[in-house]
């Protein structure tokens, strides 16, 4: 088995194993409500202080004073 060809397969067994996790979540309502509680701290807490951390670093790599 070519590297390629194994890459090809591993992909189509860790999608495979997405889709079905993706299915077991949605069929089940307790799951379901972790995976909104997930997105919804990510949305607004990860985001955010990934965004507020690449906007400092960019404003340090310009060379301006600080405020």
């Amino acid at each position: 088995m070519t590297e390629e060809s194994a890459r090809t397969v591993a992909n189509v067994i860790l999608g495979a194993a997405a889709v079905g996790a993706a299915y077991v979540i949605v069929r089940n309502p307790p799951l379901r409500r972790l995976a909104w509680r997930f997105a919804r701290t990510a949305l607004t807490a990860t985001i955010p202080a990934w965004l507020g951390k690449e906007v400092h670093q960019a404003w340090v790599e310009s060379g301006r004073d600080t405020l």
